[in-house]
């Protein structure tokens, strides 16, 4: 199938632009002033792999690009990173962040607001507002302008091993009402947000970073969840959204008739998704930008030397990341010779760039040199009020799921000596992935802990008799952070290979609770755990929350945003 050429009109005073006269002059007027390589140079968001001087420099002198995105580091010296590249930029760059889960998607000093599934389960849109304002300041505070967030992804398949706590659940009227409320407070902070993923994930329970996926619903069934939640958001003025690399054969099949199998493409790759559904059935008038192009969904699609600008002329305006920068840049410029892509598509795509700055004020900014702030805004990361936000959001969002035991709430007076198994599997350390922090609260409480340890195994450990372990401890208790990562297959306990020591085979003996803060779909692995508690997130307000709860201080407040049963009946037991 060849590409249909587009001859969309970017219409620069309406949403989500809404540019007034003056802004509209200097889109005009910047894009009449670059050539063809500073355009295409504006296509592409670089990936920040360093921070030194003088490689930035060489770098953004080659390239002039649109953007770039840093990974998470100290506040202080990422600030500093983007005030020196917007300095050697005579645009305006766009500078972006996964601020998902507050400042820490930029800053490792900023607040770790909570996941969005832990704001989901809070069921109050003013606490997806407040994660929105905190995530969108501390950005701002470090010279962000652009974050690729909220995620708007249903988490309908408790098996996707990359959606889950990132999602605000599996209800469309839940995601649609919680992102437009983060969407609100994101863009009050004076960032744009970046919907994704289109057309959707948490269908498919395979990772779009190692495969080409599939949203497998039928036309009917996505108008009913991913298209009512798009269509909400870009109602609601969202700026961009991002494209994944995830296909929709039933869309692809009924907008483009007559597509073979081999045709159908994920949607960085479709011109019947981003302008025959994206563009004219959702009426998005904003920026479309792929997801990371270094992707396996995005380099299994199609040769490398295509799908550069075949992206930017199926209907993306940004071209995310790089296998290599000179590379790609070459083949855009070969994709323009061979009218893959056209002038008229190269325009349109810088144009809803420079609209998209221009929306943001960046051209009054940096006439100002206000674009990166100055150092005494790092005062706002891990403010006080921030961090009374996140406390509140963990103690709204904890949920009970069951208790068919009726233990709780437990005390030191009849549960003194626990044993506590520490379940993770060593994903993203930056993000408190460590619970020594629940352990080191509950012996300020009384307990006696003693944690099992997996290097001390031994013959008479395995085989221990079931009444000296009734002798040994009064309550067990498991803490799971086994978290959601990018390039991994499942998100699953992965028990002790020795003869799987650390499996809870004693329920019927010793008193269990299960407390998961992150993927709450353990109930798969231990159905039969009778005291099950999810709390979305592992960081300091919730495991406070969490104790609180345990010891019955606090009532458990969280409304399940997802079937945390996963669909199994005995789990319910």
């Amino acid at each position: 199938m060849s590409v249909r050429r587009i001859n969309n009109v970017v219409n620069l005073e309406a949403k989500p632009f809404n540019l007034k006269p003056a802004d509209i002059q200097w889109v005009h007027e910047t894009l009449a002033a670059m050539d063809v390589k500073e355009k295409i140079g504006q296509l592409f968001c670089l990936i920040g792999w360093t921070d030194d001087p003088q490689q930035l420099k060489v770098l953004l002198e080659a390239v002039k690009p649109g953007g770039m995105l840093f990974r998470p580091g100290a506040g202080a010296s990422v600030q500093e990173t983007h005030r020196f590249i917007q300095q050697l930029s005579d645009i305006p760059l766009l500078l972006a962040a996964n601020l998902e889960a507050g400042g820490n998607g930029i800053a490792i000093d900023g607040t770790y607001f909570g996941n969005p599934l832990q704001v989901a389960a809070t069921d109050d849109e003013d606490m997806a507002y407040k994660l929105g304002l905190v995530a969108g300041r501390e950005g701002w505070a470090v010279g962000c302008n652009w974050a690729f967030a909220p995620v708007v992804d249903i988490d309908l398949n408790f098996r996707n091993p990359i959606t889950n706590v990132r999602t605000f659940g599996a209800d469309p009227a839940r995601v649609a009402r919680m992102a437009k409320a983060f969407t609100a407070g994101m863009q009050e902070s004076g960032l744009a947000v970046s919907v994704k993923h289109f057309p959707g994930d948490g269908v498919d329970e395979r990772d779009q970073h190692l495969l080409t996926s599939v949203n497998s619903l039928s036309v009917e069934a996505w108008e009913a969840t991913y298209g009512k939640v798009f269509r909400e958001v870009i109602e609601a003025g969202a700026n961009t959204v991002m494209a994944g690399h995830i296909m929709l054969p039933a869309y692809s099949r009924m907008l483009a008739p007559g597509l073979s199998d081999e045709e159908i493409m994920p949607a960085t790759l479709a011109p019947e998704l981003l302008q025959g559904l994206l563009r004219d059935r959702l009426g998005f008038n904003g920026l479309v930008v792929t997801d990371a192009t270094l992707m396996a969904g995005f380099m299994m699609a199609e040769r490398r030397e295509i799908a550069v600008p075949k992206a930017i002329a199926s209907g993306c305006d940004m071209f995310l990341f790089n296998k290599n920068i000179e590379e790609d840049f070459s083949f855009m410029e070969k994709g323009l010779e061979s009218g893959i892509l056209t002038v008229q598509r190269l325009d349109e795509a810088v144009t809803r760039i420079l609209a998209l700055k221009a929306s943001l004020g960046l051209h009054q900014r940096q006439r100002s040199g206000t674009l990166v702030p100055e150092p005494e805004a790092l005062s706002l990361l891990q403010c006080e009020e921030h961090r009374l936000w996140s406390k509140a959001s963990a103690d709204q969002g904890v949920t009970l799921v069951k208790d068919t035991q009726q233990l709780l709430p437990i005390s030191a007076a009849k549960h003194r000596r626990v044993l506590l198994y520490s379940l993770t599997n060593g994903k993203a350390p930056g993000k408190g992935s460590d619970v020594s922090q629940l352990a080191e609260r509950l012996v300020k409480e009384g307990f006696e802990i003693t944690r099992f340890d997996s290097e001390q195994l031994g013959f008479a450990a395995i085989f221990q008799a079931v009444e000296q372990l009734r002798d040994q401890y009064d309550l067990i208790l498991y803490a799971a952070n086994v978290e959601t990562a990018s390039n991994q297959t499942t998100v699953r306990i992965h028990w002790e290979p020795h003869l799987a020591a650390n499996v809870p085979w004693f329920i019927r003996e010793v008193p269990t609770v299960f407390i998961s803060f992150a993927n709450p779909y353990h109930l798969l692995d231990v159905p039969r755990i009778p005291t099950y508690i999810n709390a979305y997130s592992c960081n300091e307000a919730t495991i406070e929350a969490v104790v609180d709860k345990l010891l019955g201080r606090s009532p458990f407040a969280g409304t399940d945003p997802v079937d945390s049963f996963c669909g199994l009946w005995e789990a319910k037991l």
